[in-house]
């Protein structure tokens, strides 16, 4: 399907989010970038940092340190590794610790934000996230007594409670007439964007997302609200840290 193309490359994270080895052929190859014919590494966007990894080829191994995206998805090899010749048939390998790592932080993150959007009303101004740790930024104009406790109980609540977390692509119109499908204060999805993925906390948040997630909340851990700072007028952020 169009939605999991890229270029020439076909996307299997998102169809497939706990696929971490697979097999492709080479279709472009510079020290810049390396296009594949299909990919599980996710190319960063949403806040979440691209995936690293390895490419092993005739008895060779290339490290993956990113991914680009323009006219076709780049795996970004380290420098001074060795390049595969287009054709080659490589093994490839998403680091798993740090993906799974990433999964659990972005499924935390969107717990954050369905807590803070049913029991504040607050949509999401920002944020960004790293390994087990995170940031989320809110149009919250006043702190209420007891705010950062309450958030970290609730969140802490919704993964207790192991909500399931769907992921579909529905047709763009389809995807909108769902009720506060987008919870940042800007529409971040592009209008040329004809197929909107969906990603589902069952019972709590329902967001156009095109990352990567765990399957249930419970597999996110512990949410710690390790700090809320001022963001100027009328705007909080909120730090998070994930741990087991």
């Amino acid at each position: 399907m169009t939605h999991d193309l890229h270029g020439r490359t076909q996307r299997l994270e998102l169809s497939d989010q706990n696929l971490r080895d697979f097999e492709a052929v080479v279709l472009d190859a510079t020290p810049e970038g390396i296009v594949l014919s299909r990919s599980a590494f996710y190319p960063g966007g949403g806040g979440q940092p691209a995936d690293h990894g390895v490419l092993v080829w005739q008895g060779v191994e290339t490290r993956i340190a990113g991914v680009r995206k323009g006219d076709d998805l780049y795996l970004i090899p380290v420098e001074g590794d060795p390049i595969p010749p287009v054709g080659t048939v490589v093994e490839a390998a998403v680091a798993d610790p740090r993906r799974s790592a990433l999964m659990r932080t972005h499924s935390g993150l969107h717990v954050l934000c369905g807590v803070v959007f049913r029991d504040y009303g607050c949509l999401v101004t920002g944020g960004n996230m790293d390994e087990l740790s995170a940031r989320m930024d809110f149009n919250l104009p006043e702190v209420p007594a007891g705010f950062k406790e309450a958030v970290e109980a609730a969140c802490n609540a919704e993964i207790v409670a192991d909500r399931r977390i769907d992921v579909r692509v529905l047709p763009r119109k389809e995807a909108f007439e769902i009720p506060d499908i987008i919870r940042t204060a800007t529409n971040l999805v592009p209008e040329t964007v004809e197929d909107v993925r969906i990603v589902d906390i069952v019972g709590l948040d329902t967001q156009a997302d095109g990352g990567t997630h765990v399957a249930s909340t419970k597999q996110i851990g512990h949410i710690k609200v390790a700090k809320i700072e001022s963001k100027g007028r009328g705007f909080r952020r909120l730090r998070i840290q994930i741990s087991d």
